[in-house]
């Protein structure tokens, strides 16, 4: 096999793996309407990057691999399907890699990209293949293929593709309902990653902080399953006396009863001293030495979108943060981490996402924004979804037990508010859609105000 195709190559996932197969000296191209941050890497790379869907760009290749935001009425996934040529699922492919090598999966509802930047930095001097749903700063890419036995990559739920994987280590961090329109009910949910569990080969790390993923513990009684947790001290890990002191945290992690001594983090809330409880535990029993882990893990800064500071005027204390949060828990985590370090008041500007999650969700989102001055709700980012779930933005701010919800349908007003703010002010840009591209563009405003 010689050439593979990309269909939908620009998304963060798939352009991770074309660039590891493009690095394993395969002939990688694609195609996707959409350029991204990683279209030019990738050309750079000499992938080549089509910006229509052809199927005479289809005809030479020996695979295709297509993303699962493509349709099957794709004329490139059709002219395959009819030719013939092989068709693996994203996730598929990502499965055959990671299965090959030691593989250590990261999955859960949510923290699963942190988690895996984090283990993925703490164990950089081990040289592991990366693919991750993000931008790790210490690689700059999504992306990296190395000369060891081990491979760590992001597990996605969201389609079940992550029950391709059969990996020798699995970190979980958390169970909840999200995606309710590919798993019907959380039961649905538990048993995938039950099953998940279950084709884990060696270990499977579990967080015990949420009841489903407790349940599910307690119902399997696996011995290959060890268990952490933020307070649980009946957890196999655990942290205990965490403080936080000038915008870092420090806690001590206790092992199987023994002490493995005091550990730093300088990206907020204690969600993240969650997620960095498997990741301690794994680096140290595959070899990297403890002074090492709490190295990487002072200076870990998150991946891109992950409480991602784009603009900070220390004079005014006036910050623009950029953050992937979505999920309600996502959500209340995040700004209760903020509101731990944060010394100015926060504006959330929240673009929800997708039509059916605002709909599945919508109890939930009741109490995310309690720790927020403020709140502005933009129109909901379909992501190619149709509305028909009758949801509507005044639905969801009815919902919210926070007064100071205001739904803003014009951002040039958002954008005229912080640029005239005078002030002790945060304001975090939250979402899974296009809201990126608005945090930065404000930011860059600011700066140039600023100049």
């Amino acid at each position: 096999m010689k050439k593979i195709y990309f269909i939908g190559i620009n998304g963060i996932g798939m352009s991770g793996l074309a660039k590891i197969m493009k690095k394993k000296n395969y002939d990688v191209v694609g195609a996707d309407i959409q350029r991204s941050h990683v279209t030019e890497e990738m050309e750079e790379m000499e992938i080549k990057v089509f910006k229509e869907h052809k199927e005479e760009q289809v005809c030479d290749c020996d695979m295709v691999i297509a993303s699962s935001a493509i349709i099957e009425q794709n004329p490139e996934y059709l002219y395959a399907k009819k030719n013939n040529i092989k068709i693996l699922k994203r996730g598929e492919l990502l499965a055959l890699l990671l299965d090959e090598e030691d593989g250590i999966a990261v999955a859960g509802t949510h923290g699963k990209t942190t988690t895996t930047a984090m283990i993925s930095s703490t164990m950089l001097s081990l040289d592991p293949t990366i693919v991750i749903g993000g931008i790790l700063p210490e690689i700059g890419s999504n992306s990296k293929i190395g000369s060891s036995k081990y491979f760590i990559a992001e597990a996605d739920e969201s389609d079940k593709s992550f029950l391709f994987m059969h990996p020798k280590y699995s970190i979980i961090t958390n169970v909840e309902e999200d995606h309710m329109e590919n798993y019907g009910d959380i039961e649905s949910i538990k048993k995938s990653f039950s099953k998940f569990i279950d084709q884990t080969r060696e270990e499977a790390i579990v967080c015990i902080d949420g009841e489903n993923l407790c349940e599910i513990v307690k119902e399997k009684k696996s011995p290959k399953i060890t268990t952490y947790s933020v307070h649980n001290t009946n957890a196999n890990i655990y942290a205990k006396n965490i403080h936080v002191k000038n915008g870092c945290t420090s806690f001590e992690v206790v092992i199987n009863g023994q002490s493995l001594g005091n550990f730093c983090l300088c990206i907020p809330g204690e969600h993240n001293v969650a997620n960095s409880l498997p990741v301690i535990y794994l680096s140290r029993k595959l070899g990297v030495s403890s002074e090492g882990i709490n190295r990487a893990l002072t200076n870990f800064k998150g991946s891109k979108r992950r409480y991602d500071i784009l603009y900070y005027d220390q004079n005014k204390e006036i910050k623009i943060i950029d953050d992937y949060a979505h999920h309600p828990t996502e959500i209340n985590a995040t700004l209760n981490g903020a509101k731990s370090v944060e010394k100015g008041d926060i504006t959330v500007i929240f673009q929800p996402h997708r039509y059916s999650r605002v709909k599945f969700l919508l109890s939930n989102f009741k109490n995310s924004f309690d720790k927020a001055a403020e709140v502005f709700l933009l129109p909901i980012y379909s992501a190619g979804e149709k509305n028909n779930f009758g949801i509507t933005l005044e639905d969801l701010k009815n919902k919210i037990s926070n007064k100071n919800v205001k739904i803003e349908e014009d951002i040039n007003n958002v954008e005229n508010y912080i640029l005239n703010c005078d002030k002790n002010k945060v304001f975090i840009f939250m979402g899974a859609g296009d809201i990126s591209k608005i945090a930065h563009n404000i930011s860059d405003k600011m700066e140039r105000k600023r100049a």
